[in-house]
């Protein structure tokens, strides 16, 4: 089975679109777990709506009395899921046709317990900008602190290979690129497929105030987390910006 994890927050304008880009996959065993954090518009009431059209879609809601933010909600989906493989995707973006069977398949035969592929930008209405990002065909922990390329609504994890209780998301800022760190720390197998498979909806105003953010995210990461040296986190953070600028022009 394959269990996806989607974390949905105020996200009524677009979970339909996602969750039809996750039941047009062709997977016959698929769990879909939908876990809101307190959303105040209508996502609930639109997903319980799409769970009711769709009744055989493995489509489950699962409502926590407390907040959680987006890291507490994958870990919840995380211990409630029952598949082999788990999938993440944010409830903005968007899965091509069979990206989980090309997804599956290159794991099995790499090898490997934890994989990404390429993705695309995309608007607020889901219409691709044409930038496509590419991924290398393996990242070790030290290429990873230099290229953050691995996102998160690409991902999917072999719970055979990859111990479940170490696919935890911390609670702290960039808590995907932090668990991404701290796998490949462990030594656990990175595998890249660089093929264009899923959208990411860019849907915020303020490009420059996001990157900025990023940049402070990533230098905590370095220092306070992964406890790196000044110096290997000066060198790091240089390697960081060449390629995130270079993900976006």
């Amino acid at each position: 089975m394959v269990s996806v994890i989607v974390p949905v927050y105020n996200l009524e304008k677009y979970i339909s679109a996602t969750l039809d880009s996750i039941t047009s996959q062709g997977i016959p065993d698929m769990e879909v777990l939908l876990v809101d954090d307190k959303s105040t518009d209508s996502s609930v009431s639109v997903i319980n709506d799409y769970i009711a059209s769709h009744p055989d879609a493995g489509i489950r809601l699962i409502e926590p009395e407390g907040k959680l933010k987006a890291c507490g909600a994958r870990n919840l989906g995380i211990r409630e899921s029952k598949g082999k493989y788990i999938a993440f995707l944010d409830g903005d973006d968007l899965w091509v046709k069979e990206k989980l069977k090309h997804q599956l398949a290159f794991m099995e035969e790499k090898g490997c317990g934890f994989s990404f592929t390429g993705y695309e930008f995309a608007d607020e209405n889901a219409c691709p900008m044409g930038k496509i990002v590419r991924v290398p065909e393996t990242i070790s922990y030290s290429q990873a602190l230099r290229n953050t390329t691995i996102f998160t609504s690409t991902v999917i994890f072999d719970t055979e290979i990859v111990k479940k209780e170490d696919i935890v998301f911390p609670d702290i800022l960039s808590e995907d690129t932090a668990l991404w760190f701290a796998l490949l720390r462990k030594g656990y197998k990175a595998c890249g497929l660089n093929e264009n498979l899923t959208l990411y909806r860019r849907t915020g105003n303020s490009l420059s105030s996001d990157k900025k953010d990023a940049a402070r995210r990533i230098w905590n990461l370095y220092r306070r987390s992964e406890k790196l040296s000044l110096s290997r986190s000066i060198f790091s953070f240089i390697g960081w910006g060449f390629n995130a600028v270079k993900r976006r022009i």
